[in-house]
């Protein structure tokens, strides 16, 4: 395990592993165990998923695999989130590694922070999107769910609710806000700041090799309590296929796969790792058009 200190001050770890083209995952490579792994499971999450996707690209790449999330969840930045700090901090990474040119792999937010970071720095040499649409994003409804749990949060702190038990996996109408209103203000500064973004204007001047990765059935629906917010992460990128091709995006619709599901590295390895070899290595074969 390595370390370096992020511009804001703070100090993130990372690991490296494998040779070959750099490749910067956002990732936590240290599986998350006890009570938590297993309410993860029950979600469909996969506790040890970083270290599974490690694991399935550490023999053709260079992998520096950054806990991104897990590091602002332990070191709130309310107010300082912002898609510039992250692509700083993505950058200050890849530094300490070594990598000053990477191809880059992130998930749902991390897949967002993706773009932002491509945007920002011609150091990228492949950029996967994954569970995040390039264009149409869910910018206004992102904040709104984010909003709607920092309020919950903030709620929460001053009247901690009863304890009811884990509600059954999906049932969001009885799950109840767990993170801190340091921790979901952090998200409502990142999508404050991302109002107003026009993702189709801002795709054009890219030019490294870029894949979108999504469920075919990743769409959430929140409760009321939530505010009856409906993000869709497969409808744009479904609806936009002809124009995301013409910009020059690859991209994989995993059929039937809802949000947890298309994360897994069962699902994404078999799409990413080939993509990866075809466009960071000139000796393998090119990739089948899915």
């Amino acid at each position: 395990m390595e370390s370096v200190r992020l511009p804001g001050g703070q100090m993130i770890e990372f690991e490296v592993h494998g040779d070959g083209p750099a490749l910067l995952l956002a990732v936590d490579p240290r599986p998350v165990e006890g009570e938590q792994a297993a309410s993860m499971r029950a979600w469909g999450a996969d506790p040890a998923l970083g270290r599974s996707l490690i694991d399935g690209l550490r023999d053709r790449f260079r992998v520096v695999a950054v806990g991104y999330e897990a590091h602002v969840m332990a070191a709130p930045r309310p107010g300082t989130l912002t898609p510039d700090a992250v692509a700083r901090d993505l950058l200050a990474v890849a530094d300490a590694a070594g990598a000053d040119r990477f191809a880059y792999y992130g998930y749902s937010w991390l897949g967002l922070a993706g773009l932002q970071l491509a945007l920002r720095t011609d150091r990228l040499s492949a950029l996967v999107m994954g569970g995040y649409p390039p264009i149409d994003g869910p910018y206004a409804q992102m904040l709104k769910v984010t909003a709607t749990a920092h309020d919950m949060a903030r709620a929460a702190a001053l009247d901690p609710p009863r304890p009811t038990g884990p509600p059954e996996p999906g049932d969001w109408s009885n799950a109840q806000v767990t993170t801190s209103e340091a921790q979901t203000g952090q998200f409502v500064t990142l999508y404050e700041s991302l109002r107003g973004f026009d993702d189709r204007a801002a795709l054009p001047p890219l030019t490294c090799p870029r894949l979108c990765v999504v469920g075919g059935a990743d769409v959430i629906e929140y409760p009321e309590q939530w505010g009856g917010t409906v993000v869709d992460i497969a409808g744009p990128v479904v609806r936009n296929l002809a124009e995301l091709s013409a910009l020059g995006w690859d991209v994989a619709v995993l059929d039937g796969l809802d949000h947890m599901q298309a994360m897994q590295a069962a699902a994404v390895l078999p799409v990413l790792r080939p993509w990866l070899e075809s466009h960071l290595d000139p000796a393998a074969p090119p990739v089948p058009p899915r």
